[in-house]
């Protein structure tokens, strides 16, 4: 399982982060010959009349695609009764439609980014991304790498910034929580100039795989390009660390384009996901007669 690219939401980093809070996360998994072959946690909330809901995001993620297509096959088996929404990358969407799951949602795209030797990511990337790296590295920006702890300016920052812009992430009390459940798993990149902080990352660690989770940057560090150096500095921290990926999170073009321009920069690949689905009783007889278009 240790060599399975678990994303965020399936790693057992983040079930323990989640108990820490209260939210217990049921794990699953398929096994053969000792080696997991299929993986997918569950997790689970009430909402009142509805009773319990269950969730399964990013997942399930298997070793052979083919053991997905398995997965939806027999998932009644292990679920219940109780709705499920489900974020799947991989399963086609008339296999959905087929097994009743109801379209809520239309697939996102996320930015991985391939992690390796320098030399091969820095020629990854895009010129204009690349030029202001090199400006960054000319501008006497100090880098400091700690771990995370609950009392960080970075996490009060996001919290501002994600009011300020009207978007909704991981609650930064998440972040605290995977730090402290999972020690060296949370670390923050800060920027300094003139021994002032300007901008800062958070990085959590997840088996081969790790996740940018935070970004903050005042308006000094976006003027030096601190936020270029500094995840810079953290994919060649990674890649020494054992880590093969890096998500960069969603793109969304139309909201946040200059973000998703600097996340393609770097030479992260667009990856689709496979939206978001429900499956209800008494949704899915009909669930099963949309038209294949409105389950695309």
């Amino acid at each position: 399982m240790d060599d399975l690219p678990l994303p965020l939401p399936q790693s057992p980093e983040f079930a323990r982060a989640c108990a820490a809070m209260g939210l217990p996360v049921r794990v699953c998994k398929r096994a053969r010959d000792s080696a997991v072959t299929l993986w997918w946690q569950v997790q689970s909330r009430r909402f009142g009349p509805l009773g319990r809901v269950d969730l399964v995001s990013r997942g399930p993620v298997a070793r052979d695609p083919a053991e997905a297509g398995d997965w939806l096959d027999g998932w009644r088996r292990w679920h219940g009764r109780a709705p499920l929404l489900l974020n799947a990358p991989g399963l086609p969407p008339e296999a959905l439609r087929a097994h009743g799951f109801w379209p809520l949602m239309t697939p996102a795209t996320i930015a991985l980014l391939p992690l390796s030797d320098r030399a091969t990511m820095r020629t990854a990337m895009h010129q204009k991304w690349r030029n202001r790296l090199n400006r960054s590295e000319t501008r006497g920006i100090e880098i400091r790498r700690r771990p995370l702890d609950r009392r960080h300016w970075l996490l009060a920052a996001e919290a501002e910034q994600a009011r300020a812009r009207g978007y909704r992430g991981l609650p930064p009390a998440l972040s605290a929580a995977f730090a402290a459940a999972n020690p060296s798993g949370a670390w923050v990149f800060e920027a300094h100039n003139a021994g002032k902080p300007v901008a800062a990352i958070l990085i959590l660690r997840h088996g081969p795989m790790a996740t940018w989770q935070i970004g903050v940057a005042r308006p000094e560090g976006r003027l030096l390009n601190a936020m270029n150096l500094l995840l810079w500095e953290a994919m060649g921290w990674l890649a020494d660390e054992g880590h093969e990926t890096l998500d960069l999170g969603t793109l969304n073009t139309q909201d946040a384009p200059g973000l998703a321009r600097f996340k393609l920069g770097t030479g992260a690949e667009a990856q689709r996901q496979g939206g978001t689905w429900l499956h209800a009783g008494p949704l899915a007889p009909l669930a099963r007669h949309l038209p294949l278009g409105l389950a695309a």
